[in-house]
């Protein structure tokens, strides 16, 4: 009896840190350090962006077959389309990076910027634009979106 206690009790804790070990999403960063290292950079880059005050709003439906068309129109301090840039799009899931799905954008109008993402599941997303030019980082927001 006493074996078949402790077996039982071995086998549940195998099998459940087995399914626990199986279900993680994952880190956020591989490594804090070399994450740290590019943090004066993201410093920089938010300050300057904020120098620019564009004007970004996204505008994010998802249709009843699952897909996801992503809006964006851009503006400058002034009012005017940006253009020319080249947007990126990514939807995250909150508690699982697994169903993380990027979203290319395309121009298709001056300052609008469209693409769309298939099989977007119900519930939040976290929404994240980037927006670049010649190589550098002119655009960058990280917003919580809830999508029926």
């Amino acid at each position: 009896m006493l074996l078949a206690f402790f077996g039982t009790v071995i086998g549940v804790n195998v099998y459940m840190m087995k399914m626990a070990i199986s279900t993680l999403p994952g880190t956020e960063v591989d490594s804090a350090y070399s994450a740290s290292l590019g943090y004066e950079k993201e410093i920089t880059a938010a300050r300057d962006q904020e120098a620019r005050r564009w004007n970004v709003e996204a505008h994010i439906e998802r249709g009843t077959d699952g897909a996801a068309v992503l809006q964006v129109n851009a503006r400058d301090a002034s009012g005017k389309p940006v253009s020319g840039l080249k947007f990126q799009g990514r939807l995250e899931r909150p508690a699982d990076k697994r169903a993380d799905q990027e979203v290319a954008l395309a121009e298709v109008g001056i300052g609008i910027y469209r693409g769309t993402a298939e099989a977007i599941a119900p519930g939040q997303w976290d929404l994240v634009l980037e927006g670049d030019s010649s190589g550098r980082r002119m655009f960058m927001s990280k917003n919580r979106v809830l999508l029926n």
